[in-house]
């Protein structure tokens, strides 16, 4: 529950107009008059003049009187409070926070390096001003803590060739992972009074360690899923020309050359450089 109360104080444009009257009004009556007890005039106004206080648009104030919580001014405007108030200026602006590239362990525990991109901004002063010490030390510290829990939930990537197939990894389902992401983050941060805008994945990649093996690895998985399909539409296309062969009547092939005509076929069509054909100017058998 919030303790934060929202106060509008007297009016600054009034209370400068009476400060006028009563500073130049003092000074121009011991001119005048030349009696010192005018000067009490000047004082009272010298006293006014630390209650005048400024607040821009998203903007605040918070008040204190010898360490009692008066309030918080969140309208803009010139505005005058007592003069022994302390007013504690607060930002409620959206803020960018880019985290530092940390080094963490996914879920299989490969180091990764990831960081976060994070939206906030201050909804609760009373929280962000007393319940932490430094709220914007707090955004930074927790917003890591929550990067390497959110790490070590998910794998980086799949690797269903070992049956490793996850439903949620940290490079495919981004919208998943910010998701839980900002989840994470709004949980952490609400004793703080901060309000999570947004937040999401800024960088991602392997550690220098492991990222050559891996780029290895992805290679070979992209290769052998290649060489799968590229065997596939070979068989395809042998048992195409098998058929087409034997039902116009073109040639008679008996086993062996139906063998021979596969493994030449497959040759070509498997190979990962172009075939160089020889014509058979004679018969089947030269």
């Amino acid at each position: 529950m919030s303790n934060e109360k929202t106060i509008t104080p007297a009016s600054g444009y009034m209370m400068l107009f009476l400060f006028l009257i009563l500073f130049f009004g003092s000074i121009a009556a011991i001119v005048m008059f030349r009696h010192p007890l005018f000067g009490l005039g000047i004082l009272a106004a010298l006293i006014m003049l630390p209650g005048f206080v400024m607040v821009n648009p998203n903007g605040s104030r918070v008040l204190l009187l010898f360490g009692k919580y008066i309030g918080t001014i969140r309208e803009n405007g010139l505005y005058w409070v007592n003069p022994f108030y302390t007013k504690t200026k607060m930002s409620l602006r959206a803020r960018n926070f880019d985290s530092e590239r940390l080094k963490v362990n996914d879920k299989m525990g490969n180091p990764i390096i990831i960081s976060t991109i994070l939206v906030w901004r201050v909804s609760d002063t009373h929280k962000a001003a007393f319940d932490v010490d430094n709220y914007e030390n707090f955004v930074r510290i927790q917003t890591d803590a929550a990067v390497r829990e959110l790490a070590s939930k998910y794998p980086y990537d799949n690797f269903a060739d070992e049956g490793l197939d996850e439903d949620i990894t940290l490079r495919s389902s981004m919208g998943e992972v910010n998701e839980a992401l900002e989840k994470e983050l709004e949980e952490r941060l609400a004793i703080a009074g901060i309000e999570v805008l947004e937040s999401r994945i800024g960088y991602l990649a392997y550690a220098n360690e492991i990222a050559s093996a891996m780029l290895k690895r992805q290679q070979a998985t992209a290769i052998v899923a290649a060489r799968h399909k590229i065997v596939e539409g070979a068989v395809s296309m042998v048992e195409m020309a098998l058929n087409e062969l034997s039902k116009k009547n073109v040639v008679d092939l008996d086993e062996e050359r139906k063998a021979a005509m596969v493994s030449n076929l497959m040759v070509i069509l498997c190979g990962d450089k172009d075939a160089s054909p020889i014509v058979n100017a004679g018969t089947l058998n030269h």
